[in-house]
Formats: structure tokens, C-alpha cells, sequence
């Protein structure tokens, strides 16, 4: 049996002139479409700790495929679509508004699949029903966010510290096996910015990635040059692989689109 759906309150978040009506009618098509997706951004956030803070856009995530069923449905109902990078992210525009289509992290293979829809909590906004990114999914999105001009930290441990009963931490460890170093930093992190708040991470997690940490201490250091930085930011750590003589973490990485 379904629960009713909360309903956020979209009064505070000072969108830009005219972007209200903007915002309420692509959710609403959205919604009419039948094809699935999930609102992140502002709304989840403000969804899962309370904070609200003014936004110029509307986030979903949606499958590869689905994406492409979303940009076809917007076109058909007269509205400009982009495919701006075809490694995971697509737009739906208005003249300058625009709701951003997310299928993937270009950088970690952070791509959506049908475990990112279970679990998900119902909310209306602008009077429309839809489905919010689950905690879990929510921290894995954000935790590689770590740009010069873009820096998701808080927002992690902002959801760490509120919904911790209800995030995943088998799932978000086993997503993050090859990068559980940037799990742990995450933890450290969240232990720093809130000690009386230890315990909302579990113990065996910290244990496991502790321990990993101290086999790590024991081997010796790779024998290639390795930048990983650009997991974080292609932008920032460009110099590392042109003119320091690092090798690429994940393949050949180009700078992202920024978003206006």
C-alpha cells in the first residue's frame, strides 16, 4: 500500500522570474510521460534535511534509455532538447530555463539503474507526484562532486547526519568498491564535522575501510603515475596529466559542461 506522498513546500526556494511555471510544467509532463525518473537537486535535499536554498533548475535522473524517451516526449510537446554530453547529461530548455536529464557521472560510472528506483519516497511538488533519488543514491552522486567552483561535501554530510537509518551502506559500499578510499575520506569527513555524531556511521564500515587503509600502508606504492584527481574535477587536476606527467585514472577525460 502506498503512503501518501509529502508535500514540499516550493514557496522558499526564490526561483528566477517566470521559472516557477517553468519548473511546475515540465514535472507535470514528466509525470504524464510514464517514462520513470527521479527529482535530486534542491528538492531532494531540501526533502531530506529541511535546508533550503534558492535554485535556477530542475535536476531528474533517468536511465541511458529512458533519457532519450524523455528527450523525445519533451520534443514532441514543442520544446528545444540537448544532448549536451553524451556521457550523462541531457537538457530539456525554455529559452534560458532548462531542466537537466542526469544518466551517469561522467567520471565514475555513477549510472542509474533500476536499484536507484526502489525505495524511492513520493513527494508532490507543484502539485505533481513524483519520486525523490533515495538516500543511498543521493550521497553517491554527490561525493565525487569536489570542484573548484563546485563542492557537494556538505550536502553528504547533511544527508549522512539526517537519514543515516535509511541509507544503504552495504549497497553504497559495494557501488564504491574500486573508490573506497573516497567512501572513507566521506566518513572522516562527517566524524569531523559532527563528533557527538560518531555513531550515525556504522561501526563495521568504519572498521572495514580502516582496514583496508592499514593494508593499504603495507604495499608498495604503484609503479605507474597516477592521477586520480580528475574523478573529482577534469578541470582541476588538467595540469597533472598534460605537463606533470601523471597517467589518466579512468580513460581520456575532457572538461565537463559547465551549467549556467
Amino acid at each position: 500500500m502506498l503512503h501518501e506522498p509529502t508535500i514540499l513546500d516550493t514557496s522558499q526556494f526564490d526561483p528566477p522570474p517566470d521559472s516557477e511555471d517553468f519548473f511546475s510544467e515540465v514535472l507535470h509532463l514528466l509525470a504524464q510521460s510514464e517514462v520513470p525518473f527521479l527529482v535530486s537537486g534542491t528538492y531532494a535535499l531540501s526533502f531530506y534535511t529541511g535546508i533550503v536554498r534558492p535554485t535556477k533548475d530542475v535536476d531528474v535522473f533517468a536511465k541511458a534509455g529512458d533519457c532519450l524517451r524523455i528527450l523525445a516526449f519533451f520534443k514532441s510537446h514543442g520544446f528545444e532538447v540537448q544532448m549536451v554530453d553524451e556521457r550523462w547529461l541531457a537538457r530539456v530548455c525554455r529559452g534560458e530555463l532548462f531542466l537537466d536529464v542526469i544518466f551517469n557521472m561522467p567520471t565514475a560510472s555513477t549510472h542509474v539503474t533500476d536499484d536507484w528506483f526502489e525505495h524511492a519516497p513520493r513527494v508532490s511538488i507543484y502539485d505533481t507526484v513524483v519520486k525523490i533519488v533515495p538516500p543511498t543514491e543521493f550521497v553517491w552522486s554527490k561525493i565525487y562532486v569536489q570542484d573548484r567552483y563546485r563542492y557537494d561535501g556538505a550536502d553528504v554530510a547533511h544527508v549522512i547526519l539526517k537519514k543515516h537509518d535509511e541509507i544503504d551502506w552495504r549497497r553504497l559500499l559495494s557501488n564504491m568498491e574500486l573508490h573506497w578510499e573516497v567512501l572513507l575520506m566521506a566518513v572522516l569527513n562527517f566524524r569531523f564535522i559532527y563528533p557527538s555524531e560518531r555513531e550515525a556511521i556504522p561501526r563495521w564500515l568504519f572498521d572495514e575501510l580502516i582496514g583496508r587503509l592499514q593494508a593499504q600502508a603495507e604495499m608498495p606504492a604503484p609503479g605507474m603515475k597516477v592521477c586520480r584527481g580528475r574523478l573529482f574535477s577534469p578541470r582541476d587536476y588538467l595540469p597533472d596529466i598534460k605537463e606533470w606527467g601523471f597517467s589518466e585514472a579512468v580513460g581520456n577525460l575532457e572538461e565537463r559542461h559547465e551549467r549556467r
